[in-house]
């Protein structure tokens, strides 16, 4: 008979609802800005590059549920030892795209740019409709 240990991670979870408007983007990063302050521990380091960084996934994972989903959306976020995952809920049923980058595009690169950033990205239908866009962060280098 075998016996696991099982260790314990500290993970700290917030959830917004933010409303239809182009302002949520800008909202939901100082939202994410405090949020990050308050629950990251001190001892890991963080980088102020990684937290911009969680602040721009937030920032373009909002800005698409508001302007493509065309709908208010929920912001969930968990920060754990060494990640933060990022959860934007829509109630479009259609799926996100990553659009390739184009020297000449003026938009269409937010989820492009979620997937460099990220560990972790993927988009899943939700049962009664809407979806779930998930980005996995790691909070060092």
């Amino acid at each position: 008979m075998r016996t696991q240990g099982r260790t314990h991670r500290r993970s700290v979870r917030v959830e917004f609802v933010l409303p239809e408007e182009a302002a949520s983007a800008g909202r939901a990063r100082g939202l994410t800005s405090r949020f990050l302050a308050r629950s990251r521990p001190r001892a890991t380091g963080v980088a102020e590059e990684r937290v911009d960084d969680v602040k721009l996934v937030v920032s373009e994972l909002v800005a698409n549920a508001t302007q493509h989903a065309r709908s208010a959306c929920r912001l969930r976020l968990q920060v754990s030892e060494d990640r933060v995952t990022v959860e934007v809920y829509d109630s479009s049923p259609l799926p996100a795209r990553v659009r390739p980058f184009t020297a000449d595009g003026e938009s269409g690169r937010g989820l492009a740019m979620v997937r460099c950033l990220a560990e972790h990205l993927d988009v899943t239908a939700l049962t009664g409709g809407g979806k779930r866009v998930r980005a996995v962060l790691a909070l060092s280098g």
